[in-house]
């Protein structure tokens, strides 16, 4: 059994933990943490394809670490839409993708995959200007990364801070956790793009991942929705 508490708000977690979780559950199968990039993993920086200017949002590191030592598979998969708009070539996102391999290298944890969509359907150059199956949230890029990484979709995650990251998550078949700083203008949480859990940084997303992904008897989770805290009891 294992008591995992959320005291109100996004604070701080506690647990307790009776089980001894063995590494040949983990081992089982391929799993995968998809990460959305600008507001989730990185600063929100607006079409900003400088990798200088690169830099992991608070509780990105020490979240990255959890994942990856549970098993996860580290895959950001990024709308990229700047380059339909032309602020920036495409040839200017294999920097970014760079930046965040060393970012990432330097916190100990490596990135297994980064995958990007360079459309918009109002964008200004051809042949970018097109609807597509990879912007979000349509699902074409977790798909895609999914063949060629071999995952099990159904027991990996997706972590965003905007409904159009969940939606793309929950289509491909993943669960899903947002990341509630404020990115998300218009929350209307429809069905589709519901997300399974809220997180106030990658580090709470994280924990919730490693905590309701353990295998065990049924527990019991306080999780925080925007207008207050939620007891739910999951069996796993």
């Amino acid at each position: 059994m294992i008591l995992f508490l959320k005291e109100g708000g996004l604070g701080d977690f506690r647990y307790h933990t009776k089980t001894v979780i063995t590494v040949a559950h983990f081992l089982m199968r391929t799993r995968a943490a998809f990460l959305a990039n600008d507001g989730t993993l990185v600063e929100d920086l607006l079409c900003n394809p400088n990798p200088d200017r690169i830099r992991l949002l608070h509780g990105a590191t020490e979240g990255l670490r959890l994942l990856h030592a549970a098993g996860y598979r580290l895959i950001v998969v990024s709308n990229q839409a700047g380059v339909a708009h032309g602020h920036f070539p495409e040839e200017a996102v294999a920097a970014v993708k760079e930046q965040l391999r060393n970012l990432l290298a330097e916190a100990d944890v490596p990135l297994a995959g980064f995958y990007y969509c360079p459309h918009h359907p109002r964008g200004t150059v051809p042949p970018y200007a097109v609807a597509c199956s990879c912007r979000k949230p349509e699902p074409g890029l977790i798909l895609h990364a999914a063949r060629e990484h071999q995952v099990d979709l159904a027991h990996s995650w997706l972590i965003g801070d905007i409904l159009n990251d969940i939606e793309a998550g929950r289509r491909s078949g993943c669960k899903t956790v947002m990341i509630n700083n404020g990115g998300e203008t218009g929350l209307v949480l429809s069905p589709g793009r519901r997300p399974h859990y809220f997180a106030a940084d990658l580090t709470e997303a994280a924990s919730i991942i490693t905590f309701v992904s353990a295998p065990t008897q049924p527990t019991i989770l306080r999780y925080a929705y925007p207008r207050g805290v939620v007891l739910a009891k999951k069996a796993m």
